[in-house]
């Protein structure tokens, strides 16, 4: 389960594991773990268009809970939530998201027809990764010098 948490709040890990929107840390932590307070500013490409998204770690509790939520940029709100619980001798992993588009009444709509399935694709591709590397010799390249 501290293996799961910490790949999930690994800077280098998110990087490797979105490569396909080009995202990348271009402010605040910029490598290794973010932890409580912490501030990262990302930069990736979705729809075409270059996005900026400033998130800070808003509550954190190790090696079961953090939650990352957006101080700048392009949403209205949102606010990702990871929990950690032991589930049959491993990890079960549960992100909830919560977001809204910045322009109200059609921003609903593209809420629901296009982002929600986008952004679920996306946190699924990125859990695979974490899950593969947690269960290879790869979490060593992302957790060398864990900090808690």
């Amino acid at each position: 389960m501290e293996r799961c948490f910490d790949l999930s709040r690994s800077i280098d890990l998110h990087q490797d594991s979105v490569s396909h929107t080009k995202e990348r840390a271009i402010g605040g932590t910029m490598t290794g773990l973010i932890g409580l307070g912490d501030e990262v500013e990302w930069q990736a490409r979705h729809f075409g268009l270059w996005l900026r998204m400033r998130v800070r770690i808003t509550a954190f509790n190790p090696h079961t809970y953090f939650q990352d939520t957006m101080v700048k940029g392009p949403f209205r709100q949102f606010q990702h939530n990871h929990s950690f619980t032991e589930k049959n001798g491993g990890t079960q992993m549960v992100d909830r998201l919560a977001f809204q588009s910045p322009v109200p009444p059609l921003g609903k709509l593209i809420d629901i027809l296009l982002l929600q399935n986008h952004l679920q694709r996306f946190l699924e591709t990125r859990n695979q990764i974490i899950k593969s590397a947690a269960e290879s010799e790869l979490w060593r390249k992302y957790l060398s010098s864990p900090k808690s």
